[in-house]
């Protein structure tokens, strides 16, 4: 699999008009505490099966992005979460960049899609995936 990169912007109508990296890991930790619980629920280990990833912090990505390491290398490797900005039009765009690296696996890019649409909901941006198709979760005029 080649590097692939998704990517939610914020947008007018964002809950929040930037994200840090340390507000994306929050919301990461409220992903897997909901999944725990409905595991509770169901009566087995459904957190285990919804994030099967350790985060993992590294030197050279500090301050820029984290990692999201398989628990079980078979089926999950990798995935690269970042925050950024750019500037277009004259405006400063800023985003959320999840990212895959060449050896993730086909469970990565299923989870990459799950988060990415996550926490698009949770702060109501314009998701990018990696099919370059585009999910709107901002609200809209009609």
């Amino acid at each position: 699999m080649n590097f692939q990169s998704a990517y939610i912007y914020f947008v007018e109508g964002s809950t929040a008009a930037q994200a840090t990296l340390d507000d994306v890991k929050a919301k990461l930790q409220r992903y897997i505490e909901m999944t725990k619980k409905t595991g509770q629920q169901l009566g087995w280990a459904y957190g285990d099966a919804a994030f099967p990833y350790v985060i993992e912090e590294r030197p050279e990505g500090k301050d820029s992005w984290f990692l999201l390491k398989g628990k079980d290398p078979k089926e999950y490797k990798a995935i690269i979460c970042g925050v950024g900005s750019k500037e277009v039009n004259g405006q400063e765009k800023h985003f959320i960049q999840i990212s895959l690296p060449e050896s993730a696996t086909h469970g990565d890019k299923s989870k990459a899609n799950e988060f990415c649409r996550y926490l698009a909901r949770e702060y109501k941006a314009e998701l990018h995936l990696f099919n370059k198709r585009i999910q709107y979760f901002q609200p809209r005029k009609p």
